[in-house]
């Protein structure tokens, strides 16, 4: 068996950048500041997103610990607000109102119901978001979260490398024995997805449907680079052959 775990933002789906706008409100509301305009969300754990942009704004740790999870909570509030309108709305309220609701990327509902129905692979996700957002994210774009029977996600732990370990102790202990690092794909859009793993031996297979370029995800060295998942048998055979 092989647990493949898909990265949400830039990977599964792309939300009009509903998570920034509610983590920036969120930020704003507790700390009286969003953080550097120039900060890179992706790729980063939710927690880790706090952390480094009031780091910059000059918070000390303790600081930001205590107020954590008041952020975490007005941002989840304010994604599900964002994501309200649905996969397919297009633009709500004022003219100049932001784009809401979120939608699956290229390939991804066939890619997903591919990797399901497969005897020898296990659907999962490895995100930075929040599990509730993450959630969230994926009702908002038509996928139900319950189809990915194991995960590991930003409310797991702050930091990303981390992850993939949480991920794989839980695959274990749902199909009864300890499945080797190497057992592990992770599918994502970031140079952070395909390091992640390494500290597990996990295989990494990118995607440059988020921030990223074929090119300079290519030299991340994943096993595999698409520029989008729309080839489900060729990302397939990616999966099998990583």
């Amino acid at each position: 068996m092989k647990v493949v775990l898909f990265d949400i933002d830039g990977t599964i789906l792309l939300s009009h950048g509903s998570g920034r706008r509610a983590m920036e409100a969120a930020l704003t509301h507790v700390f009286g500041s969003a953080g550097p305009s120039s900060y890179r969300y992706d790729g980063r754990t939710d927690k880790l997103i706090v952390r480094e942009t009031m780091r910059a704004d000059g918070f000390d740790d303790a600081t930001i610990d205590a107020r954590m999870d008041a952020v975490l909570a007005l941002y989840l509030e304010g994604l599900k607000r964002h994501l309200v309108g649905g996969a397919n709305s297009g633009t709500h309220g004022s003219a100049d109102a932001k784009p809401c609701g979120a939608y699956s990327l290229p390939g991804i509902p066939p890619l997903l119901d591919a990797v399901q129905a497969s005897d020898d692979l296990v659907l999962g996700l490895l995100t930075g978001n929040v599990i509730e957002g993450a959630e969230a994210k994926l009702r908002a774009a038509e996928i139900a979260p319950d189809r990915f029977v194991v995960g590991a996600y930003g409310s797991d732990h702050e930091d990303r490398p981390m992850l993939p370990s949480i991920a794989r102790a839980r695959a274990s202990v749902l199909l009864g024995y300890e499945v080797p690092g190497d057992r592990i794909i992770i599918i994502g859009d970031t140079p952070s997805d395909v390091h992640c793993g390494t500290g597990i031996g996990a295989r990494a297979i990118a995607v440059a449907t988020g921030g990223y370029s074929v090119d300079e995800l290519h030299a991340c060295g994943p096993a595999a680079t698409f520029a989008d998942l729309s080839d489900t048998a060729r990302v397939m055979e990616a999966i099998r052959d990583a």
